[in-house]
């Protein structure tokens, strides 16, 4: 924790789409649950939520509410997730949201995932003009399909498509 808190303490983030925004500023808080298997608070909430976004044992960035659902392998992945979302949010002519049974039924066929973003419970797909985030980490947590989300952000140039990370 004291590494995260030197590494990221006081970090103000964007909000995020989705999770009501995601944590406001990026802050260690005391670790949680029994030894090995803690974790500890990533950060105040931007809005009451059923859970806490956290740092699992390994460094992964994700939702707890009794149970754990990791979002991202590294903290560095959900921040990578953020920016992405913002430069794709500036840069698409059209934005599309599915939701539930529509994002399994999603065709990912001729998408290459992003890598940078980490992605476990949540991940980014680039195409030959378009981004696709999908969102499963609430779905997870809260054992709800009806809140799998995604977000194809499409007719992006390559400025667009490359600008960030590549």
């Amino acid at each position: 924790m004291v590494a995260y808190e030197e590494v990221w303490g006081g970090l103000a983030l964007p909000p995020s789409p989705h999770y009501d925004g995601g944590p406001r500023t990026l802050s260690g808080d005391v670790p949680e649950g029994p030894d090995p298997d803690w974790h500890f608070g990533a950060g105040d909430q931007r809005t009451a939520l059923p859970y806490a976004f956290m740092i699992g044992p390994d460094g992964e960035f994700g939702l707890h509410a009794g149970d754990w659902a990791p979002l991202h392998a590294s903290i560095e992945g959900w921040v990578e997730a953020l920016a992405l979302a913002d430069h794709a949010r500036r840069c698409a002519r059209t934005t599309t949201t599915l939701t539930g049974d529509a994002v399994d039924d999603l065709d990912l066929d001729g998408f290459e995932p992003v890598p940078e973003v980490a992605g476990l419970a949540d991940t980014w797909w680039r195409g030959t003009d378009s981004l696709i985030a999908v969102y499963r980490g609430e779905a997870e947590i809260m054992n709800a399909p009806q809140c799998r989300t995604a977000t194809i952000y499409a007719g992006l140039n390559e400025w667009g498509l490359h600008r960030l990370g590549t």
